[in-house]
């Protein structure tokens, strides 16, 4: 009997004693995933650029829904390399902090530059899912020196132009972060349309406009294009498909979809093929008729200057005319008794009067000067 009671306890220590280790053991770290990695790198590269937005976000390295989704389009961009994603999303937030491009969405562009050239349509399917849609209808340029000839400026419209369409896509009201491996939903269709452009094989202001935004906009805008249609394309322009295969990823040209007719675009996009404009198959409104930017002409330019001018004149403040009085003639002294002189009285009203002269000058001279002013 002592011999059990003396294991009892024993056995009842040995029981116990897993159980106790268990709980003190530490549960066993997550893997690491090019997305968290990327997510631990996000504070220092905002800080070191001195920019955090991104398409409208404010970036934050804890699991912000928005956030993650953004940054798995640059890891994504680039095969899920890590130290390559945070490279491009380094420069592409140093680029915005110069460019501005959601403060350009509200600046007025020069019409007869940028006018009919590029909109934004927004299309439902039959499950009520929307499809964003960017146009460039570079057939309707019609002075291409003008148009790209300033790359710079081309390159504020087309990124103006793109953040508007960025905008439909609502990523600040993103709820759920993807997961790694899931399809993006936060894409948008772009369609470029070629017709009757005749301009495009040797014109070198085109091919600089052209190689720099294929450029600028792969490095900004990673993973935001489900689908790009390039319409009506005349053979000439094969160039442009080289230039492309320089800077796009294999993944993102097999995205590319060079068609010889832009009616033929509906049945590309069957989902949505009642909507598209009628220029493109569909049985929806013109093309012209979709959201664009806001564009200045001469004409509203030189009205409104001359608007600007007319409330310059209203809120300038007035100039009091200087009040000035007339010197009065001296009273002539009376005559004192004397004896007779020779010497002449001094001309006191003669001096009064070309003084009061002097002085009624003033006046016309301050109505000048107030006109003037």
């Amino acid at each position: 009997m002592s011999a059990q009671q003396s294991t009892g306890p024993a056995q009842a220590q040995a029981v116990t004693a897993p159980a106790v280790s268990a709980a003190s053991a530490e549960a066993p770290a997550a893997a690491e995933t090019p997305l968290t990695k990327l997510t631990a790198r996000l504070a220092e590269v905002t800080q070191k650029a001195g920019y955090n937005e991104m398409w409208g976000v404010e970036l934050s390295p804890s699991s912000h829904a928005p956030t993650q989704v953004i940054l798995l389009k640059f890891l994504r961009a680039n095969n899920n390399d890590v130290a390559a994603a945070e490279k491009q999303l380094a420069s592409a937030l140093e680029w915005r902090k110069k460019m501005q491009p959601t403060k350009l969405v509200t600046e007025a562009f020069d019409g007869k530059k940028f006018g009919d050239l590029g909109f934004v349509t927004v299309h439902k399917d039959a499950a009520g899912n929307e499809t964003v849609i960017t146009w460039n209808i570079y057939g309707a340029v019609k002075d291409n020196k003008a148009t790209f000839g300033n790359v710079e400026e081309f390159i504020r419209w087309r990124a103006a132009l793109m953040e508007l369409g960025v905008q439909k896509l609502r990523l600040r009201e993103i709820k759920e972060p993807l997961a790694e491996d899931a399809q993006d939903t936060y894409q948008m269709l772009q369609v470029h349309d070629y017709l009757s452009v005749s301009f495009f094989r040797m014109d070198p202001a085109v091919k600089a406009a052209s190689k720099q935004t294929i450029e600028t906009f792969s490095m900004a805008y990673p993973e935001l294009l489900a689908h790009k249609y390039f319409v009506n394309v005349p053979a000439i322009m094969g160039w442009m498909f080289g230039v492309m295969k320089l800077f796009l990823a294999p993944t993102t040209l097999r995205k590319f979809h060079p068609m010889a007719s832009g009616a033929t675009l509906s049945t590309e996009l069957k989902s949505i093929s009642s909507s598209l404009p009628k220029e493109y198959g569909g049985q929806g409104p013109s093309v012209k008729e979709g959201e664009t930017l806001k564009l200045i002409t001469q004409e509203s330019k030189t009205a409104e200057t001359k608007v600007e001018t007319a409330a310059a004149a209203v809120a300038a403040p007035a100039v009091a005319p200087v009040e000035t009085k007339p010197v009065e003639p001296a009273a002539a002294k009376p005559a004192a008794v004397k004896a007779k002189s020779s010497v002449p009285d001094p001309p006191v009203a003669d001096e009064a009067i070309k003084d009061d002269s002097q002085v009624r000058a003033a006046p016309g001279e301050t109505g000048n000067k107030e006109a003037t002013t």
